[in-house]
């Protein structure tokens, strides 16, 4: 049977060899565990209540035992399960409804003009450090009520934590505690400012409703801030490249800025930057040919699955299409918290681009993160006609 190597940077898990094992099974042996290939089995598994998350063993995985990281990696969300992960996520929720991250449009949309007003006249950018990056950090200090000023400190320490996810995360451990410590710190003096001063922001809310010890919530704010500013920052990058390599779809997106929310789902569903999501078995599990014990652990490939013609019989590029539900954010109990975040800011960020650079364009290639665990932009150069006037 085939099987892939998954800790291999040169693996990319949207290649064609992944198609075609796809085409002869649902599942395949990897590095870590079974990858999950096709829609139907992988929406089923991500709801099934005889799996738990699978990240909280993901520093062992990579030789990493014990320490600040291996500490701290454990009392994430990510990580957590049961009564802990339910009381922190609930106490979460109501800064994440769809409602109140609607309200924000208004002050993403003067965000996203800011920055490109910044570039427009030059007739290039480079797009990681001069629009997806500002724009998701600041996005998260004024979700969280930090001060706005901070967003380079918070997108460094964040861009170091996100390297937690990635393939090369036992190389990485010095850098990922210098930035836990480094945002801990930060975020603690917000805390005991809130403490003496609340304000009508997040923190304050959760400093009031005082059900988190301060442990609990140091690690959650820690959390939200990286996973929140990576996560869009990624994805932006993504879906600039996916929707570039579609001029149509561009200059449609441009034309008709009521279809970002879906441009998103599309993009995510092609071309995500959670590449895969992990489960791990707390019993025997058998599904259609796949043995999976206790302790077994299962990676939704969310590529594969959101390609499958089984569920998109024509999974062509096209943003005015409704598909099923892609996993780019999971599903279950464990569904991104903050996904009504990711989909706002950007149907609003990729419409407002599209509209106001209709002509751009890559220079060059770029440099890129392996298509493996998240993946995303280290620098995107892009070019285009230069422009002084908003279009809006």
């Amino acid at each position: 049977m085939t099987r892939f190597d998954l800790a291999d940077p040169a693996f990319d898990v949207t290649s064609p060899v992944v198609h075609a094992a796809r085409e002869e099974q649902w599942f395949v042996e990897t590095t870590w565990g079974w990858a999950v290939l096709r829609h139907a089995e992988a929406s089923a598994i991500l709801r099934d209540r005889r799996f738990r998350q699978g990240n909280a063993r993901w520093p062992a995985q990579n030789g990493i035992h014990s320490g600040l990281f291996s500490d701290w990696w454990g009392e994430t969300l990510l990580s957590l399960e049961g009564d802990d992960h339910a009381r922190i996520r609930r106490l979460m929720v109501p800064a994440f409804r769809n409602r109140a991250i609607a309200a924000q449009r208004p002050r993403f949309t003067a965000l996203a003009h800011e920055l490109v007003d910044a570039f427009a006249p030059r007739g290039s950018v480079e797009l990681v450090g001069e629009f997806a990056e500002p724009y998701s950090a600041r996005i998260i200090c004024v979700l969280l009520g930090l001060d706005e000023a901070d967003w380079h400190q918070v997108a460094r320490w964040s861009d170091d934590l996100g390297a937690s996810f990635s393939i090369d995360v036992g190389n990485q451990v010095p850098r990922i505690e210098a930035a836990i410590t480094g945002l801990a710190g930060y975020l603690d003096e917000v805390v005991a400012d809130r403490r003496r001063t609340p304000r009508d922001d997040l923190v304050s809310t959760l400093v009031a409703a005082d059900e988190l010890s301060d442990r609990e919530l140091s690690v959650a704010l820690v959390f939200l801030v990286f996973a929140g500013m990576e996560t869009t920052r990624n994805q932006i990058g993504l879906a600039i490249q996916t929707l570039l390599r579609h001029p149509d779809q561009w200059r449609l997106l441009g034309e008709r800025p009521e279809l970002g929310a879906n441009a998103v789902e599309e993009v995510m569903r092609v071309n995500p930057t959670v590449t895969w999501v992990t489960r791990e078995a707390i019993e025997d599990v058998d599904l259609a040919g796949l043995h999976v014990p206790r302790g077994g652990v299962v990676q939704v490939l969310s590529h594969a699955a959101g390609t499958d013609p089984r569920s998109a019989p024509d999974p062509t590029f096209d943003i005015t299409q409704q598909r099923p539900p892609h996993l780019g954010f999971g599903a279950g109990i464990h569904h991104c918290l903050g996904h009504f975040v990711a989909r706002t800011d950007m149907a609003v960020a990729l419409p407002l681009l599209a509209a106001r650079l209709p002509d751009l364009r890559p220079d060059g290639p770029g440099e890129w993160l392996p298509v493996s665990g998240n993946t995303g932009a280290l620098r995107f150069p892009l070019v285009f006609t230069p422009t002084t006037t908003r279009g809006d």
